[in-house]
């Protein structure tokens, strides 16, 4: 059974090994081994960008947990992006993370379907998002909760700018 509840900085090392292990996978084949290295320096271990955004109350993080490991994440931010088409006010999902053994078991619905419940109490006008325009799955995933792609974001992976596409769901 999945339980579902909000991550605390206690789950920082299990999530953080979990995204870094879900980032590798999906995209350590986009770009140089310095690229990802540089990459995965900055975004994960014990001074990375998601251990500090777990200690960050603007950040608001909810974990999946099957027997006491956890197997996806979704965490909505602050908009940080910087995007005229994007309705003012809007939440900014920065992360929707599913183990790969996982995939097709709901998690994912159950953490969009939470994403977007907490947005519309939050009073936000819309829901964005960030995805890489090679990562498929994820963009038909995305397309099929009615997400509209708006504008481009160029997306630093180490050295290397990679295309992602702006995405909005109007709430």
């Amino acid at each position: 059974m999945t339980n579902y509840r909000d991550a605390t900085p206690d789950d920082g090392p299990a999530l953080d090994t979990m995204a870094k292990k879900i980032w590798l996978e999906t995209f350590e084949h986009s770009a140089s081994a310095e690229d990802i290295g540089l990459y995965v320096a900055e975004a994960y271990g014990p001074k990375g960008k998601l251990i500090r955004d777990l200690a960050d109350p603007a950040q608001h993080f909810r974990i999946a947990v099957v027997d006491d490991a956890i197997v996806g994440y979704a965490k909505l931010s602050p908009l940080w992006l910087k995007e005229p088409a994007i309705l003012p006010g809007a939440v900014q999902l920065s992360q929707l993370y599913v183990a790969s053994q996982w995939h097709g078991g709901g998690i994912a619905q159950a953490l969009m379907t939470w994403s977007i419940d907490e947005a519309r109490r939050r009073g936000a006008p819309a829901l964005v998002l960030t995805v890489w325009e090679e990562n498929h799955r994820a963009k038909h995933f995305y397309d099929r909760h009615g997400f509209v792609h708006i504008a481009d974001y160029a997306y630093p992976t180490g050295n290397q700018i990679d295309r992602d596409l702006i995405m909005q769901l109007v709430l």
